[in-house]
C-alpha cells in the first residue's frame, strides 16, 4: 500500500483492494496465527480507508472463503483439510474459483461509493 498510495496521492484518486480471508472475519481452532494476520489486514484496510477517502482514494478488502487454489489443494493432499467437508461448510456446496475472487476485486475497484469494506467472497459461509 505504501507504494500504491504514493502514486495515488499524486494523481488524487485510486482504488486499493487488500486480500484478507474468511479467517479475518471468523475464528477456527488451530489457525490463530493465520487468522490474527488476516484480522490485521482488515484493521489496516479500515484505517487506511478512513484516512485516504478524503483524498479520493478508496481502500477495501476481500475475504475469500475456501478457494480451489494450490494452497488449498496442498492442504487437502496433506490431510489438513477435507474437501468434502469444506464444500459442505459452504451453502453454495462447492469451493470457490480464482475467477470469482477476481470478479469481486474488479467490482470493488469500480464501486465508487464503497469504502472500508471487508467483503466476504465465501459461498455464503459467514451468512450462516
Amino acid at each position: 500500500m505504501k507504494h500504491e498510495l504514493r502514486h495515488m496521492r499524486a494523481q488524487g484518486s485510486g482504488a486499493i483492494v487488500n486480500c484478507s480471508s474468511l479467517g479475518g472475519l471468523v475464528g477456527i481452532p488451530g489457525r490463530a496465527s493465520y487468522h490474527s494476520s488476516k484480522h490485521g489486514v482488515i484493521g489496516l484496510t479500515t484505517s487506511a480507508a478512513l484516512e485516504y477517502a478524503p483524498r479520493g482514494i478508496r481502500v477495501n478488502a476481500i475475504c475469500p472463503g475456501t478457494i480451489d487454489t494450490p494452497m488449498v489443494r496442498d492442504m487437502i493432499a496433506k490431510g489438513e483439510l477435507d474437501r468434502a467437508e469444506a464444500e459442505a461448510n459452504q451453502p453454495i456446496d462447492r469451493l470457490g474459483t480464482a475467477g470469482e475472487i477476481a470478479q469481486a476485486v474488479l467490482w470493488l475497484c469500480s464501486a465508487g461509493f464503497v469504502i472500508g469494506v471487508a467483503l466476504p467472497v465465501d459461498g455464503g459461509y459467514v451468512a450462516r
